[in-house]
């Protein structure tokens, strides 16, 4: 275990990893917060961002050309089996609700097609379609290994459709984050309306009008999916939203919920795990007061260079913790970094293994390091700086317009605590973009408040899917709200683990919750085709 521990923490210069990076990125909305982080010794933390598709790409995308299925692709799934799929690109309208001189502009607007288990006749089977998160399509597409698996039973094309301004759906190309002019494009309601436009083109150009379209989602692209079942339910019949925290927003959940749910995940595996990382933050203070201090860590911490601020170690082993939690899988998964099946239960043993009195800093710094390393292939960590290499930086603009979901940590947490305040947050966005976040646009737009009540008599066929480990969870829909609005929770779940795809492993649990989703779904498309037929 020793030498585990000394892999761990060793290897090839690279970043912390592109989810502390997304950390970093959504951080970047609230300036004064980020100034005090870096003039203080304590930082602040923002709600982490949704980390839906972030595992790497075994393979990219081949070279593109002209014609309908001009380019093409071939990635590994989450499972690492290759599934082709093939990359186009639909002409959009920059602005689907005004009448403006710019609105009519167009932009090419990527989306991702596997046709491989299409039934077109005697009637074209149904249209599964992926409602785009904030980042490369592709991304999604690899760690969506549940359409794949589901596919052939059911017939169907799947769709994979990337959200305005990230990836290569950038309607403005390069210049597309450079001011509010432009990223004033960039909101939920106009994502929604482009999935709305493009699925509707599409089945007209493939002649399948009347086939049937569920829409999935997970994270951000679950509240999507969810959301446009609501709002579109003209184009989508039905819709699964894993991992949806479609309540996270005004007074709806707890604000102190999310890292209270990330601390009970770490408590339940071992109360001195537990006890451990709550006291490493006044540590790490008190030794990071000082220029010797510093050096001494950035030892300990094996950064590769010396780190300027104490708040950028707290930063990473906050990080490691939060996502571990996140992804907290029963089995082997690559989704946010390599880690083993339930490696918060893995952090803990290795907590646990040190001697008595042995070094608290040393201690979290070790668990952590199995969230960057677990592969052992790293000599240093990059503690401080790094870019943005997959374009997911318009998700600090959707935070600081419409996106608020108030966070706070609770004094029961293992996190050092916050609060949250409105006005500093609309300051930090004023400061970062010149625009004020609309704080409950959300709930107006999209409701929430009181949505058993309200989508017990408005709406229908949404399946909420959940797992009790994804501190998400707490914002999601938990409850049946009728007999056609299903929650599906999991106590052991983790986030939108019934994406992914199928394994020898899988627990029992997991394999049933899979299953009442394709019971389910199969229930909406048989009604909807005897619907069809009587008319």
């Amino acid at each position: 275990r020793a030498s585990r521990r000394a892999n761990m923490a060793a290897s090839s210069s690279l970043p912390a990893a592109v989810p502390a990076l997304l950390l970093a990125l959504l951080l970047a909305a609230f300036a004064p917060e980020l100034a005090a982080a870096a003039s203080s010794r304590r930082p602040t933390h923002q709600p982490p961002p949704f980390p839906a598709g972030l595992a790497p790409l075994h393979q990219r995308r081949a070279a593109s050309s002209s014609g309908r299925y001009a380019a093409s692709a071939a990635a590994a799934t989450d499972n690492g089996t290759a599934k082709p799929f093939t990359a186009h690109y639909f002409q959009q309208e920059l602005d689907h609700f005004t009448f403006t001189p710019n609105a009519s502009r167009l932009f090419s607007h990527k989306y991702l097609l596997n046709d491989t288990f299409w039934r077109r006749k005697p009637a074209a089977g149904p249209l599964f379609v992926y409602t785009g998160n904030e980042g490369d399509i592709e991304w999604f597409t690899t760690n969506t290994g549940f359409m794949f698996d589901i596919a052939p039973e059911f017939g169907a094309l799947l769709v994979f459709i990337e959200h305005r301004f990230y990836g290569e759906s950038k309607p403005f190309g390069n210049d597309s984050y450079k001011s509010a002019d432009t990223l004033g494009y960039l909101t939920s309601t106009q994502a929604l309306a482009d999935f709305a436009v493009l699925i509707t083109s599409l089945k007209q150009n493939l002649s399948a009008v009347d086939a049937p379209v569920v829409v999935f989602g997970g994270s951000y692209g679950g509240m999507l999916a969810s959301w446009f079942r609501l709002k579109y339910p003209h184009v989508a019949m039905g819709a699964l939203a894993s991992s949806a925290p479609i309540l996270q927003f005004d007074d709806i959940t707890p604000w102190s919920s999310f890292y209270d749910a990330v601390s009970q995940d770490f408590k339940s595996e071992s109360l001195n795990c537990f006890s451990v990382i709550k006291a490493v933050w006044d540590v790490l203070d008190y030794r990071g007061s000082n220029d010797s201090g510093l050096l001494e860590l950035s030892k300990t911490f094996r950064a590769c260079k010396t780190v300027r601020f104490p708040s950028s170690l707290s930063n990473w082993l906050w990080t490691a913790f939060t996502y571990t939690a996140m992804v907290d899988y029963p089995t082997p998964a690559n989704f946010m970094m390599n880690l083993p099946a339930y490696p918060v239960k893995e952090m803990c043993k290795i907590i646990d293994s040190f001697p008595v009195g042995a070094d608290v800093v040393e201690k979290a710094f070790t668990a952590a390091s199995l969230y960057y390393n677990y592969t052992g292939d790293q000599k240093c960590f990059e503690m401080e700086g790094g870019d943005d290499p997959h374009g997911l930086s318009g998700w600090g603009w959707q935070a600081c317009t419409e996106m608020v979901m108030p966070m706070t940590v609770s004094n029961e947490s293992m996190f050092p605590p916050s609060g949250f305040s409105y006005e500093e947050k609309s300051e930090g966005c004023f400061a970062s973009y010149e625009v004020r976040p609309r704080m409950n646009w959300i709930t107006t737009e999209y409701g929430g408040h009181k949505i058993d009540k309200v989508l017990k008599r408005f709406g229908s066929n949404i399946i909420f899917s959940n797992g009790m480990r994804d501190p998400w969870s707490r914002g999601g829909v938990l409850k049946n709200i009728s007999s056609s609005i299903i929650a599906l929770v999991t106590e052991k779940g983790a986030h939108h683990l019934d994406f992914r795809s199928a394994t020898k492993d899988d627990p029992d649990w997991v394999v049933e919750q899979r299953r009442q989703e394709v019971e389910i779904i199969h229930g909406w498309i048989d009604q909807y085709n005897k619907d069809i037929a009587q008319m």
